[in-house]
């Protein structure tokens, strides 16, 4: 019998499109997604929170734009922050022409749902000339009548029908720069779909279980929805779905993505849930820790384990690691080798300046590798002047 490599993700090929300056599909990484709950005509507490999201590392926000008044508003917001904005459109396809031309860098929005062909193709003309990418958004909760009443359901079949209907509307107005979600909140149907879907077409999906509920159980269903989906290969850019502080998301996204190996920002601890034996308080110590090293965007691994039991062999694979010892002396790791002892000295402050002074240590060197690898093409290209 052979058996997967177990650490062997293979990403799915697809084609690559621009949100903004962010490239999604292809070879791109994978993007994390979020979006705003205030009015959009609150552009002040608007702009306040899309910048939030960039300082937790969202790559792309998307700002609901159901009215005449929050698309004026949107174009205000773009000009104030940096990060692409996708305006979230249903039905109004003028919301969704105003939006293209007040800067947005995407538009979600089904074609099946903004009527008829015409107003599809004006949509499209109105991205094309504003350099604008699209989303085709399918969710279970909203598919047209007409597939509800051929399958009596939402369905796996029902959603990619849908999406393919749209696709060949784009297709047909010769608009191929989109990406495609179908969404559910049941997580069995959207992965389903997903998996349909990513065998029928090669365009980017932007995959989520929508709905799918507060912080801690949301985060569950999402994590097992998405983290089939990631593992199967399937996902070019997500966006996970809770009924929590928009940041939430982001730091759950960039934290699965962080699990499977996909991609890496900030710090990933590992710690131990604590028992009997642990020579200090892990539970406390590492939601501190936590708290106070969000700050940094440098991806390294920090170990944190209350006893010798696990502590010294997790420290052998993490760039810093702590073990608790007995009497209140505490072993440090670096590289994964012993380097010093703590005692009676407080144990977030210590690992956070050796975790700011080894994120300084690597940037540094990211730096000096960058000025070379450019100073080595400056050489390459005055030598072929030559």
């Amino acid at each position: 019998m052979s058996v997967r490599p177990y650490r062997d993700i293979e990403r799915r090929k697809s084609r690559q499109i621009m949100v903004g300056d962010v490239p999604v599909g292809g070879d791109a990484p994978i993007t994390v997604q979020s979006m705003t709950n205030t009015l959009t005509t609150d552009v002040a507490g608007t702009i306040d929170q899309i910048r939030a999201l960039e300082v937790a590392g969202a790559d792309i926000v998307r700002v609901s734009c159901p009215d005449e008044e929050s698309t004026a508003a949107l174009r205000q917001i773009i000009r104030e922050v940096t990060v692409p904005i996708v305006a979230d459109i249903h039905f109004h396809y003028r919301r969704a022409i105003e939006a293209a031309e007040a800067g947005a860098a995407c538009l979600r929005l089904n074609p099946g749902n903004i009527g008829s062909r015409d107003r599809v193709r004006e949509v499209v003309h109105a991205a094309r000339d504003n350099n604008c990418s699209m989303r085709i958004g399918v969710n279970g909760g909203s598919l047209e009548k007409e597939l509800l009443e051929k399958y009596g359901e939402p369905c796996p079949e029902a959603l990619i029908e849908s999406a393919l209907n749209s696709v060949r509307m784009l297709e047909d107005e010769d608009f191929r720069e989109f990406k495609i979600s179908v969404k559910a909140s049941d997580v069995f149907l959207a992965v389903a779909a997903y998996m349909g879907l990513a065998e029928a077409c090669d365009y980017p999906l932007h995959i989520g279980i929508t709905e799918a509920g507060g912080l801690r159980s949301g985060t569950v269903k999402s994590s097992v929805g998405l983290g089939m989906l990631l593992w199967s290969g399937i996902g070019d850019t997500l966006r996970v779905s809770l009924s929590a502080d928009p940041v939430e998301e982001v730091k759950v996204g960039f934290d699965l993505l962080k699990s499977l190996g996909l991609r890496h920002r900030g710090v990933n601890v590992i710690s131990c849930p604590s028992c009997a034996r642990q020579q200090y308080d892990v539970i406390e110590t590492v939601k501190v820790l936590e708290e106070r090293l969000s700050h940094i965007t440098t991806p390294m691994t920090v170990s944190v384990i209350g006893c010798v039991v696990n502590g010294p062999g997790e420290a052998t694979m993490t760039d810093i690691g702590f073990t608790g010892g007995g009497r209140g002396t505490h072993q440090v790791y670096i590289g994964g080798q012993p380097h010093h002892r703590l005692q009676n000295a407080d144990i977030v402050d210590h690992l956070v300046g050796l975790v700011e002074a080894k994120a300084a240590e690597i940037e540094a060197a990211e730096a000096a590798e960058a000025v070379a690898a450019e100073s080595e093409g400056a050489g390459n290209l005055s030598s072929a002047a030559e």
